[in-house]
């Protein structure tokens, strides 16, 4: 799975829009106060996978691949 596949997965799977946000795919306006995230890192090196709680990133963990880092958050979000 992609990003661009993951929106539909997790609408399958009950999780409503406004719990997650894949940045460059999904990102819902007004920004939710709470979701979990799906986003590169800085760098651009990698992928990175948390939740964004109280106006703040609480990043989970750091994915070298896509699909690794889509399936964390399909499991994040269930």
């Amino acid at each position: 799975m992609d990003i661009r596949g993951l929106p539909a997965a997790l609408r399958e799977a009950g999780v409503a829009d406004g719990y997650f946000w894949i940045e460059g795919v999904h990102e819902p306006v007004p920004t939710p106060p709470d979701f979990v995230y799906l986003r590169r890192t800085g760098d651009g090196a990698a992928w990175e996978t948390g939740t964004f709680e109280r106006g703040e990133h609480h990043p989970l963990a750091r994915h070298a691949d896509e699909g690794e880092a889509c399936a964390h958050l399909l499991r994040l979000a269930r």
